[in-house]
């Protein structure tokens, strides 16, 4: 049975922008307890512990979710929806990070419940940038519920 805690669920079909992602938070040591899946439905099996993650605790639930929303199997604002609609997981911090700049995936997901919905930078610079203040913020700074 795992019991380490994971702080960051980056949920991330693009190997591409995970390893920048990984790199960002990897440079403020924030991406110790990562834990990175490809596709909405492994993202929930993580979060409801089933499926190659039944060994995990529902109740051991990572800090932060990073979400893309242009994902296989299962498109992110499903699993947004999935998330929040769950009284065991609604309060787990999920922020939208996806490189689509839609007005209307920006109303969806606040209307489904995200705690954050950021645009990610094209330039590499910027996207190291913004994905380390990201991640010093929802580990750091923010202070979750008590579980």
């Amino acid at each position: 049975m795992e019991t380490q805690e994971v702080e960051i669920l980056l949920v991330e079909d693009n190997p591409n922008d995970a390893e920048l992602t990984l790199r960002a938070l990897k440079k403020h040591h924030l991406a110790n307890s990562l834990v990175w899946v490809k596709d909405g439905a492994e993202a929930l099996d993580f979060v409801f512990a089933r499926g190659i993650y039944a060994g995990r605790s529902v109740g051991n639930a990572p800090k932060v979710i990073l979400l893309d929303l242009r994902l296989p199997k299962m498109g992110g604002m499903e699993v947004l929806e999935q998330i929040k609609a769950d009284e065991r997981t609604k309060t787990i911090p999920v922020v939208v990070l996806t490189s689509s700049k839609e007005d209307r995936d920006v109303v969806e997901s606040y209307r489904l419940g995200v705690n954050s919905f950021v645009s990610k930078p094209v330039e590499f610079e910027q996207f190291v940038e913004t994905v380390s203040q990201m991640g010093l913020y929802w580990l750091l700074v923010n202070r979750p519920p008590s579980p």
